[in-house]
């Protein structure tokens, strides 16, 4: 079996994570400074067809 790199591993969500106000919460000005973060990116589909 392939050993994987560090920047390969899939995306997990943490435990207690499960809402998306949770999601949408900035990180603290401290958690920055530690780099105590992570990038949310979120994705939506626009279901209204003009035609």
């Amino acid at each position: 079996m392939k050993k994987r790199d560090k920047h390969e591993e899939e995306p997990i969500v943490a435990d207690g994570i499960t809402t998306q106000e949770e999601l949408d919460e900035s990180a603290t000005p401290e958690e920055v400074a530690k780099g105590d973060y992570t990038k949310v990116v979120t994705l939506s589909l626009d279901e209204n067809d003009p035609s």
